[in-house]
């Protein structure tokens, strides 16, 4: 069975709470960081595909009231 460390689970535990939708502000003073640019910065591999699904969403909406 493969070691898991504490670091490996709150990696984790941050990467689910920002996918699902959840506040960066919310999951940054979860983590105890100092910033929530921190938090993004270390995140980003996160955040990048849910730039792309909010971008698909915007554009649904928008093609929607035209």
């Amino acid at each position: 069975m493969k070691k898991i460390r504490f670091h490996d689970i709150r990696h984790t535990h941050a990467s689910l709470m920002l996918f699902l939708g959840e506040h960066p502000k919310i999951v940054s003073e979860r983590l105890g960081h100092s910033s929530i640019e921190m938090t993004m910065n270390t995140y980003s591999h996160v955040t990048f595909d849910m730039q792309k699904e909010s971008s698909e969403r915007f554009e649904k909406a928008f093609q929607q009231t035209n």
